[in-house]
C-alpha cells in the first residue's frame, strides 16, 4: 500500500451518510447488516475523497491518451482464408428456406 500526502486543500468532501449506503443497498437489493454498512460507508467515502484529489489535479495542457503506453496492435492482412462451405452447410441442415436457416421458434 502506498500512502502519499496531498498537497491540495479540500474545499469539499464528500462524505457517504449510513442514510445514503443503506439507500444504494436497498436499490441494488443487497442485505447489509450494520457492520457491512459501515464499512460499506466508510470504503465508499475513501474512493470519493480520492477522486476529488485526482479532480483537483490541473491537468490542462495534457492530451488525453487512449492507453497508459503509446503502443500500436500489430494486425494483419484482411482476408478470406477459407472456402465458401455455405451449400455443404445447409444441405445438411435440418430445414433451410431461402437460404435461411429455420429453426423452432422460442419465444411466442
Amino acid at each position: 500500500m502506498i500512502l502519499y500526502q496531498s498537497c491540495y486543500y479540500k474545499a469539499f468532501t464528500m462524505s457517504l451518510s449510513t442514510a445514503d449506503v443503506q439507500k444504494v443497498a436497498r436499490l441494488a437489493r443487497l442485505a447489509m447488516n450494520n457492520t457491512e454498512i459501515e464499512a460499506a460507508r466508510t470504503q465508499l467515502s475513501g474512493i470519493f475523497e480520492l477522486i476529488e484529489e485526482m479532480q483537483a489535479v490541473d491537468t490542462s495542457g495534457i492530451e488525453p491518451m487512449s492507453h497508459a503506453q503509446d503502443l500500436s496492435q500489430r494486425l494483419r492482412e484482411d482476408r478470406v482464408t477459407e472456402t465458401d462451405q455455405r451449400e455443404l452447410f445447409q444441405s445438411i441442415a435440418p430445414q433451410v428456406e431461402a437460404g435461411l436457416y429455420l429453426v423452432p421458434q422460442v419465444i411466442e
